[in-house]
């Protein structure tokens, strides 16, 4: 495994840039998980007595910031900030195509697909759970739209399944009909707002720019 990309790291918080194929919690299946390198991390500090508790999670091929809480009495704090959508986590996807608008909110239900347990489903009002996206276009070549997208709600696959329903699927996500692509999913959990569940300020934290995803960084972001 790969060394741990830390973003941010004090006491009671760890922030870490997760690289695509690997699983944030264990599955059963005996596979290396995000973390497994963030209790690795902590014990080559001398800290072998933390257990490191994700604050949320990402897709295994998504790629991009999670959070660590790294203190049992604080974490609580964190977990009100998540059901209350205090923080805010903002996304880089690269769409199909070329979109005809320059930002968009989209707030389809979605739920799960009856007839293949890996995917979710953009669903008719009153069906499935609510669910909002946020997009911005900053971006276009080669047929590919770079997207800032910002979630309101946390939805399994959202943003897949949210742009998918509209026609421009993410590059490389072959399970919701994006082209393939040797990048491989063009999704990245970029930045995110926070505030720190001891001291009370509001950290914002960023990845490096995914150059994966789109060679430059457009300017203005």
């Amino acid at each position: 495994m790969s060394e741990l990309q830390v973003i941010y790291e004090d006491k009671v918080l760890l922030a870490c840039d997760k690289p695509a194929g690997l699983i944030v919690h264990a599955d059963g299946t005996g596979a290396p998980t995000l973390t497994d390198a963030a209790a690795a991390h902590l014990a080559a500090e001398g800290r072998a007595d933390v257990r490191p508790q994700a604050v949320q999670r990402l897709d295994r091929e998504t790629t991009g910031l999670v959070l660590f809480s790294l203190d049992a009495e604080t974490q609580p704090t964190l977990d009100a900030q998540v059901a209350g959508h205090d923080m805010d986590k903002t996304y880089l996807a690269v769409a199909s195509g070329r979109v005809s608008w320059a930002e968009k909110v989209v707030r389809t239900p979605i739920g799960r697909d009856r007839h293949d347990a890996r995917r979710m489903r953009a669903c008719r009002p009153g069906q499935g759970k609510p669910a909002e996206t946020r997009l911005r276009r900053v971006a276009e070549r080669g047929g590919r739209t770079l997207l800032l997208v910002t979630l309101v709600t946390g939805r399994r696959h959202q943003i897949r399944v949210h742009l998918a329903s509209l026609g421009h699927p993410i590059v490389g996500d072959a399970l919701y009909g994006g082209p393939r692509a040797n990048e491989g999913l063009m999704l990245h959990a970029w930045r995110e707002g926070v505030t720190h569940p001891v001291t009370g300020e509001r950290l914002r934290l960023e990845t490096a720019w995914p150059a994966r995803l789109w060679p430059e960084r457009p300017a203005g972001l």
